[in-house]
């Protein structure tokens, strides 16, 4: 990381991160914090909130203002920010299972009132930070702690949800795939609605180790060889589909945004 982006954007008395070694969390919160630097936001407007798990300590690492909330309820504090100071950048970052699990229902109705913060979900497939119980984006037949012989669930697909459910823009990348990552996150911060940039992590600890994946490079080298761009899906069929990770921009639209429409009530309101 440029040594201007860690000095502005990251508090380095809080280094070195507790993650574990080959997480993938790191680099999706340095491709955050690049983001921010590249789109010249000023730092003071600003405004990162968290749950709780592996993803959200992050905000504790960025040096901006920053709220450590109760788990699955990110997107709930930070609805109140932003109606309460509609001029803020609001950033949350979320787990999958903070987000899609316990903070569901949080989830659904901020795309459908299409209000404006950005969402990224450190999607890692598993709860990692309480004890590797699966979570509802554990691939069917995976293991964990609290599915011993297999996941039976069928696993959401984030990107599709936030778009049935009416958020504005949808993006999905990877930990190895940064660039994209952060250019999908810029344009997440400068869309006026809400904005989910889902970004597929790596666990070797808890999930990698569980299912006998391999080494850190080993799961980086499987998101690089299974993820094919979007705009390449009509070129498949269904079986050459069938292993493939969906990456790109789902979904890029214009629609009113909550806040602005909330302040239309209050100017009939008040007049």
């Amino acid at each position: 990381m440029p040594s201007e982006v860690i000095k502005n954007n990251l508090r380095t008395n809080r280094l070195p991160h507790i993650w574990c070694p080959g997480c993938g969390h790191g680099i999706l919160m340095r491709a955050i914090a690049v983001a921010i630097e590249e789109s010249n936001i000023d730092k003071d407007k600003v405004c990162i909130v968290s749950g709780i798990g592996c993803s959200s300590r992050a905000a504790g690492y960025m040096d901006f203002n920053t709220v450590h909330t109760t788990h699955g309820r990110a997107l709930a504090f930070a609805t109140g920010i932003k109606l309460a100071k509609p001029d803020l950048h609001v950033i949350v970052i979320s787990g999958d299972g903070d987000l899609t699990a316990i903070g569901g229902n949080h989830f659904i109705h901020a795309c459908r009132r299409n209000i404006d913060i950005t969402t990224i979900v450190f999607n890692n497939n598993i709860y990692g930070m309480t004890g590797g119980q699966y979570s509802p984006t554990t691939p069917n037949g995976d293991f964990a702690t609290t599915a011993p012989f297999g996941n039976i669930d069928k696993p959401f697909d984030i990107c599709e949800l936030a778009c049935g459910a009416g958020a504005s823009f949808v993006a999905r990348s990877t930990v190895y795939h940064v660039p994209n990552t952060i250019q999908y996150i810029k344009k997440a911060l400068n869309h006026k609605g809400f904005s989910l940039v889902e970004g597929l992590s790596i666990c070797p600890t808890y999930y990698g180790r569980k299912n006998k994946k391999g080494s850190p490079v080993v799961l980086m080298n499987e998101l690089k060889d299974r993820s094919i761009n979007l705009t390449k899906k009509d070129t498949l069929t269904e079986e050459q589909l069938k292993e493939k990770i969906l990456i790109g921009i789902f979904k890029d639209t214009i629609t009113p945004e909550y806040t602005d429409e909330y302040k239309k009530v209050l100017d009939k309101f008040n007049k």
